[in-house]
């Protein structure tokens, strides 16, 4: 296994490098410059040219493509993401103050995911044909049609607007510091409540259908109708025979599903302003601030190969078919 790790990751390098290259010729040869902001109305009687060009000069946007290209490389390699030109701070920094905010949304929304979308998708399974199954069917298939953004706008507007339930937006009330140590973990849950909600029901109405499915076709094979034949419980033959090989295209999903829920994040975060990773790039997308969306896509790219990378060592840990360490199992 520790070998199978180990080369994956050293294939994962070229990869990454490929991804760090386009993504770059892309960022820059975008429309625009990030000098371009001092350049507005509003500035233009303010700011004196040579101090635009001193600025260039800071941040080596005068210098040829490619020689960018190398410095920036050089740079990331040493884990250096540069400095941002809107924040004049470190991009490390910027990164580390915003990602606890993403890890919240995402981690719960995870959670919700799985434990939501398996339930419901055994549920639907155990009761095919029936009412149960086609009301939770069709529930799935119209949550998991909703945008995103649409249904966190709607609950905003009933649960927050009309009946004043839940909080509009941000991380935590005015009075937060007045609060106990118990007050405001509650106060950060209450504030949690409408975007894990969005992003984790959204997810498990999906991973509801795939459970659903994949459970029916393991309950159909042969080794299922034996143990059904020894006389075991239906709960004993679901749950200790059927249920592990029907979590694992789930584990697919949830190793492909990890990037993409963070990268789902960007929009809900946008939404219920909410100050993680997802807001910072877009605040940097408006500003062309070149460092803070190169590091982010970079995060991405990063999530997405050990993604992949996770849901194979699930699969070993789940199948015991399943070896990466060039002998076949027992």
């Amino acid at each position: 296994m520790w070998r199978y790790l180990v080369r994956r990751i050293l294939q994962a390098v070229p990869l990454l490098l490929g991804i760090a290259t386009i993504t770059f010729i892309v960022v820059h040869l975008a429309p625009g410059d990030p000098m371009d902001v001092y350049l507005e109305e509003r500035y233009r009687r303010e700011v004196d040219p040579q101090v635009i060009e001193l600025l260039r000069q800071k941040y080596g946007l005068d210098q040829p493509l490619h020689v960018q290209y190398a410095e920036w490389i050089g740079n990331l390699a040493r884990g250096d993401l540069g400095e941002s030109f809107r924040y004049r701070r470190p991009v490390t920094a910027l990164i580390a103050e915003r990602i606890p905010y993403t890890l919240q949304l995402a981690v719960l929304a995870i959670l919700v995911d799985l434990l939501l979308g398996v339930s419901l998708g055994i549920l639907a399974a155990v009761k095919q044909y029936s009412a149960t199954d086609k009301t939770l069917n069709l529930g799935a298939l119209v949550v998991h049609s909703i945008p995103g953004f649409w249904l966190a706008l709607m609950l905003v507007l009933l649960f927050s607007v009309n009946l004043g339930w839940l909080p509009t937006s941000q991380t935590r009330s005015l009075d937060y510091d007045l609060l106990g140590w118990g007050g405001r973990v509650l106060d950060r849950l209450w504030h949690l409540v409408l975007p894990v909600f969005v992003l984790g029901v959204g997810s498990a109405a999906g991973t509801a259908r795939y459970m659903r499915n994949r459970l029916l076709e393991v309950l159909s094979e042969e080794y299922v109708l034996a143990a059904r034949a020894r006389g075991l419980r239906e709960r004993a033959v679901i749950l200790r025979h059927a249920l592990r090989n029907a979590l694992i295209p789930i584990v697919t999903l949830f190793g492909m599903g990890l990037p993409f829920l963070l990268g789902g994040s960007v929009l809900i975060e946008r939404v219920f302003a909410w100050p993680g990773m997802g807001s910072l790039a877009i605040d940097a997308i408006d500003a062309r601030d070149y460092p803070i969306i190169l590091a982010t896509s970079m995060i991405a790219a990063t999530l997405v190969v050990l993604g992949n990378l996770l849901a194979d060592v699930m699969y070993a840990v789940i199948d015991p078919r399943v070896s990466y360490d060039g002998r076949r199992p027992a």
